[in-house]
């Protein structure tokens, strides 16, 4: 299936509340006929974006290929938590790393947050930034890990900005009956994410990154240098940086058997009213839950509830997105059960089998970072600065990431989506247990 076509129209936005609340840029122009360049970057979003801006700051030449519009796949429409950590707790890196290489894996988590602010501060970027995520235990017997996760970042990390919560604590500051404990981070928070990555592509193109938009990749030519081919054109660099995530598809096999893209959804609800903001996230915080499908909420800057929840197993999208969301919304906050729902949409992430990032070196002069699996508004900006930093000489970075074991999926790409449909079936009953 073509992921790029089979939920969206080409060169459209999706009709979510991010789009209607943006200012949306002009078309870029489609590649045609024969370019070079110093880098090749494939893919619109954080990553591409990072590594295209970050790269002109350098003074490379930089052509950045987008098969839709920047900003158009999960950059665009994810829940816009930015949290520092990776996707894996401290205790599980340090078992799978050893804890230096788990350190130098949380400074650059904690590096990927700075970036965002300082990319924002540095080219004017309206990012709506709000500070605070709250991790929130569906099950009581979850709080105690939490709370132990909370003293060892403390302790053995210095780190101060995680507060253990009980449960009357998350009651008053999520409004809800739902959770029993948890933990909140003042380091994370969140941000309109189709407005940074728009803020970035702007960034880009004032430092001469040339953008092309609705020009699907359909090959990358392995050599010194280099060829990408679109379907009407082509660019021969000296490096390419594949950023394409969940809309990667067939193009890098390798990278298919290790990183697989699925699909989730978000609604808005019509603006709160004065009492119904009296009775939900007073600090407007940011909340992910304990769910292994996982339910992510936040308040929007004119107070619209985006909840994000449900689960579907093909990837096309349901046909009533609201109505999927809708019972996980409610679950949390009876009061909101009635709500007029605005905007729905979906949305294609791409996760890995262990849930951490899949950087790898494809070639010499070839780079890939994908596989967020959920934690991508920081650790894919950040990949586009590792990624720039690889290609100036300086890897150590970069290859701390591509240290970390990212297993193919049992089968590889041909089995990664019916055993996903098995795994997401079982998880998705013992959350309900």
């Amino acid at each position: 299936m073509d992921l790029l076509t089979a939920n969206d129209r080409l060169g459209a936005y999706p009709s979510s509340w991010y789009a209607a609340s943006a200012d949306l840029p002009e078309v870029e122009p489609q590649l045609a006929g024969d370019l070079t360049c110093d880098v090749c970057v494939v893919g619109g979003g954080f990553t591409g974006l990072s590594s295209a801006l970050h790269l002109a700051e350098m003074g490379y030449d930089v052509v950045l290929i987008e098969a839709q519009r920047v900003g158009f796949g999960a950059s665009g429409r994810n829940g816009g938590q930015v949290s520092g950590g990776q996707r894996l707790e401290q205790d599980e890196l340090e078992a799978m790393m050893g804890k230096a290489d788990a350190r130098a894996l949380w400074d650059l988590s904690q590096a990927s947050v700075t970036l965002i602010h300082d990319l924002a501060a540095r080219y004017g970027i309206d990012y709506e930034w709000v500070a605070g995520v709250i991790h929130a235990d569906h099950r009581a017997r979850f709080v105690k890990h939490s709370h132990a996760a909370v003293d060892k970042l403390r302790e053995e990390y210095g780190y101060t900005q995680a507060e253990k919560l009980s449960r009357d604590d998350i009651r008053a500051r999520v409004g809800s009956d739902f959770y029993h404990g948890g933990s909140v981070d003042y380091g994370s928070g969140h941000i309109h994410p189709l407005k940074f990555a728009l803020g970035l592509a702007r960034a880009a193109k004032s430092k001469g990154v040339r953008i092309f938009e609705q020009s699907r990749v359909t090959e990358v030519v392995r050599g010194d240098p280099a060829t990408v081919r679109t379907e009407q054109g082509s660019v021969k660099a000296r490096f390419v940086v594949l950023g394409a995530n969940g809309y990667l598809g067939g193009l890098e096999p390798k990278v298919a058997a290790r990183v697989m893209p699925i699909n989730n959804y978000i609604v808005a609800t019509a603006p709160l009213t004065d009492a119904q903001l009296g009775q939900v996230l007073p600090m407007k915080e940011a909340v992910a839950d304990s769910k292994f499908v996982i339910n992510y909420f936040r308040l929007s800057a004119d107070n619209r509830m985006l909840f994000g929840g449900g689960e579907t197993y093909g990837y096309r999208f349901p046909a009533r997105i609201d109505a999927l969301v809708r019972p996980c919304m409610a679950e949390v906050y009876p009061q909101l059960a009635d709500v007029p729902i605005d905007y729905a949409w979906g949305g294609t992430l791409a996760i890995t089998l262990n849930r951490m990032p899949h950087f790898e070196r494809l070639a010499g002069n070839i780079l890939s970072m994908s596989g967020y699996s959920g934690h991508g508004v920081a650790m894919a900006t950040l990949a586009g600065q590792l990624a720039s930093e690889a290609i100036a000489g300086q890897a150590e970075r970069f290859d701390l990431m591509a240290k970390v074991p990212t297993p193919a999926f049992p089968g590889g790409a041909l089995l990664r989506a019916p055993l996903l449909v098995l795994g997401m079936l079982w998880f998705s009953l013992r959350d309900r247990l």
